[in-house]
């Protein structure tokens, strides 16, 4: 049956919250497409984005993935980094073996709030999905995972139906797949430092920061790779970085003062070639 035209969009939301609950997934979505007609021109974009995504879970339940990635896709347009459209578009991706773009919707949740057990769980599944798949190197065929402002930490979704975290510690404290090959990473880098094998030390931080870009210490760690392998100019680029993550890092400010310092030798070093070399050219020693 067509949903009553008397209804405004709060009733229509509310009758489709109730089909929902008792398993009417088309009806539901009758309510809230009827909803989203009313609202489309002019409305609120919270209240769109609301209809949208719980349109796209009535999808999901159906099986039509395509669907509710669609309606995601105008949920997230329209509220960024809101978790459930985020969480529901994952899902749809999983199903259809879109295996990367699901990891990437799942990792953009826990970047929101890491306590939700179920992009938790996901992630362990798709992680070992996509290096069976793509082998060791599956992280380089990912699309870039968003960064997270701070706002939408504020207005993270805790679900109904998640547990409390027990005293042993929540999904925050459990190192996860990625942080354990971070940390990995970073120690194997760490040791290349010691053992001066700067190559190899700047590409594992290199890896480390594919993972998570957030960390200062890899920045100024690689910083000090750049530096010991003459590379002044990325080597202040990395401080660059680091002190806008932390205006007061020590090792980044002194690091910083060695690249523009050994910038300024390089500049002056230059100048001497080209000025020697025009002498040289007015003398005729050189043609």
């Amino acid at each position: 049956p067509r949903p009553p035209a008397t209804l405004g969009p709060a009733g229509l939301k509310s009758q489709g919250n109730e089909l929902f609950k008792s398993g009417q997934f088309a009806e539901a979505a009758l309510r809230y497409s009827a909803a989203i007609a009313q609202l489309e021109p002019a409305g609120s974009a919270d209240d769109l984005s609301i209809l949208y995504s719980n349109r796209a879970a009535c999808y999901l339940k159906e099986g039509n993935c395509s669907g509710c990635i669609q309606d995601c896709n105008r949920a997230l347009e329209l509220h960024p980094f809101s978790v459930k459209p985020l969480l529901r578009r994952a899902m749809a991706h999983e199903t259809l073996e879109q295996y990367g773009k699901a990891y990437v919707d799942y990792k953009t949740v826990l970047q929101i709030d890491c306590r939700i057990q179920l992009a938790n769980d996901s992630i362990n599944r798709i992680t070992r999905i996509l290096m069976t798949l793509d082998g060791p190197r599956w992280r380089e065929k990912l699309s870039p995972i968003p960064a997270v402002p701070t706002s939408a930490h504020l207005r993270a979704w805790q679900p109904v139906a998640e547990t409390p975290p027990s005293q042993g510690g929540d999904a925050c404290g459990r190192p996860q797949p990625d942080e354990k090959m971070f940390k990995t990473l970073k120690e194997e880098g760490n040791q290349c430092v010691k053992d001066k094998n700067y190559k190899d030390a700047l590409s594992k931080y290199s890896e480390c920061l594919k993972i998570n870009n957030k960390e200062c210490a890899i920045y100024t760690n690689r910083a000090l790779c750049y530096l010991k392998l003459g590379q002044f100019e990325e080597a202040k680029q990395d401080c660059d970085r680091a002190l806008q993550m932390d205006s007061g890092n020590v090792k980044a400010h002194y690091r910083r003062a060695l690249a523009h310092k050994g910038l300024k030798v390089r500049r002056s070093s230059f100048s001497y070639v080209n000025c020697s070399s025009e002498n040289a050219q007015k003398l005729g020693i050189i043609s």
